[in-house]
């Protein structure tokens, strides 16, 4: 059976960032700005804080190519977890996704790979695609461990999973040492660690489900380097930060996988 074809896709990370005003105003401002014959057939996803998410789907709600995302979730569906917020109530306000292995989840909140499969299971048992983060920091790839961290890191957050449930899930390899620092691997870094995943991903699940994941990079990805990352084969798009935040450098990003 021939593969199908991966998907192109550009993802906005907010982070903690934008009070509800300006947060319409970006989204309407993307809403505004992208146009369809220049994406081509990227899809777009935008991850506003959770504050913001159901106002910003209303929003969106007819808009084609352009999904919205959580930026976390509990592993339980319901209980006595102050402050927490439950896949389940994420997928009720037509949310289509969420973000979940982020460094900085790893390192502020010391989730686990163990933790974040048990979130990934209860995003895809409420039918949320998942945006899968993995990614070294800089003393691991200077001392040459970055394969071995990634690989580990995969291996123990999907030694449960099945080639169906993959379906819905999207990896976003970010070297921790390149997010929000304006540091970027270069091309030949970025896609030889792609080309790993994919491998990785092979051995557990096949060739079949290996080539249809899309592997997006997330490492301080910005207009001007973008359309060199992404013309890299095994780059399939982006998960953005900082350069998320504007409306005009986003489009930009998002025109650079489209082209």
């Amino acid at each position: 059976m021939k593969p199908m074809p991966r998907r192109k896709i550009v993802a906005g990370n907010w982070k903690m960032n934008l009070v509800y005003e300006e947060s319409i105003e970006l989204a309407e401002a993307l809403l505004e700005g992208l146009q369809e014959e220049k994406m081509g057939d990227t899809h777009v996803i935008i991850a506003p804080p959770s504050l913001h998410i159901q106002p910003i789907t209303e929003l969106l709600l007819f808009t084609p190519g352009i999904a919205v995302a959580a930026q976390n979730c509990h592993e339980e569906a319901s209980g006595a977890f102050t402050g927490e917020v439950s896949a389940q109530m994420i997928r009720s306000i037509d949310a289509d996704a969420v973000i979940l292995g982020h460094s900085e989840r790893r390192e502020f909140f010391g989730e686990t790979d163990e933790l974040i499969a048990k979130k990934m299971k209860a995003a895809l048992k409420n039918e949320l695609s998942v945006i899968y983060c993995c990614g070294e920091r800089l003393d691991e790839r200077k001392s040459d461990a970055h394969e071995e961290v990634v690989g580990g890191q995969i291996r123990t957050a999907f030694k449960d999973f099945s080639a169906d449930e993959m379906t819905n899930v999207i990896i976003a390899y970010e070297p921790v040492w390149a997010i929000g620092t304006g540091e970027t691997a270069t091309v030949a870094q970025a896609g030889s660690m792609h080309h790993f995943i994919r491998s990785v991903l092979e051995e557990l699940f096949g060739a079949a489900t290996a080539e249809a994941t899309s592997i997006l990079y997330g490492g301080s990805v910005k207009p001007g380097n973008a359309a060199d990352l992404f013309a890299h084969a095994d780059i399939d798009g982006g998960l953005v930060g900082g350069a998320s935040l504007k409306a005009d450098d986003f489009i930009r990003i998002i025109y650079a996988m489209g082209g």
